[in-house]
């Protein structure tokens, strides 16, 4: 696992390239996130793809340029894909968004999609609350279990995965992220993406939590009118299936993978 920048379009990314000796597998995160997250799905693919996850704008060790709306992160991702060539690419909640935008506007870049609970509509009535409000959250605590509770204390039931970006400094604690450009960041994911959904044409696993607040059945089943595209549910997961059920999780993936010889 090797931490590395890249600038590409004025913007630096950082990236975590997981290593090995498969196919290249880019994993886009979610908002809040940082590519250190794959790190158990890189480490459970094992030598099935070598896992390579960017630090998207505003997030990890990637600084903020410029905006948080989808051009902003779908330019980013394009200027990094095109750097490793046709990969497979995975993404996460608003990551997944950035994946099939991707998929659909530079089709060259992406030889198949793994979508990670997410759908093309996340906005009401479907997804009534799709931006979870964070203005004024905590920064930094003196320790990270005091940082911990601070999260806890807004309801949030398990701060884990905001946790992946605390770091420590000089004064104790503090996250990577910005809390007022993380309500950006979503802001600009809300919205119908049908269209982009649609104009993609490459393999495609679609993964869904069966507890997740964000991707409701009804859309995932409407996703699967696309030609090539599969669904796989895990019922007691939540929206961060690769926390909640990592080993099926990799296993789904490994299994996508090991199809690639009859990919179009």
């Amino acid at each position: 696992m090797e931490q590395r920048a890249v600038t590409v379009g004025g913007q630096v990314l950082s990236y975590v390239d997981f290593g090995g000796p498969g196919p290249s597998l880019v994993a886009l995160h979610g908002s809040f996130g940082r590519g250190s997250v794959f790190a158990r799905l890189a480490a459970d693919l094992g030598d099935r793809a070598r896992v390579i996850a960017p630090d998207q704008r505003g997030h990890g060790l990637s600084p903020s340029a410029g905006g948080f709306g989808r051009d902003e992160f779908v330019s980013d991702a394009v200027a990094f894909l095109e750097r490793w060539g046709p990969v497979v690419l995975l993404g996460h909640s608003l990551g997944g968004i950035t994946a099939f935008q991707v998929a659909a506007r530079r089709p060259d870049l992406v030889r198949a999609l793994v979508i990670e609970d997410v759908g093309p509509e996340l906005c009401a009535p479907r997804v009534p609350a799709p931006v979870l409000d964070v203005r004024g959250w905590p920064r930094s605590a003196l320790t990270r279990e005091a940082l911990e509770e601070a999260i806890l204390t807004k309801g949030i039931p398990d701060a884990s995965y905001f946790l992946h970006s605390a770091v420590p400094d000089a004064h104790g604690w503090r996250f990577l992220f910005d809390w007022e450009q993380m309500m950006a960041v979503q802001q600009g994911g809300v919205g119908r993406w049908w269209s982009d959904w649609t104009a993609t044409r490459c393999p495609t696993l679609v993964l869904r939590g069966g507890r997740s607040p964000l991707f409701p059945a009804e859309v995932a089943a409407e996703m699967l009118s696309r030609p090539d595209t599969r669904l796989v549910e895990f019922p007691t997961a939540g929206h961060w299936i690769h926390d909640d059920e990592p080993t099926a999780v990799a296993h789904a993936v490994a299994e996508f993978l090991a199809e690639e010889p009859h990919w179009p």
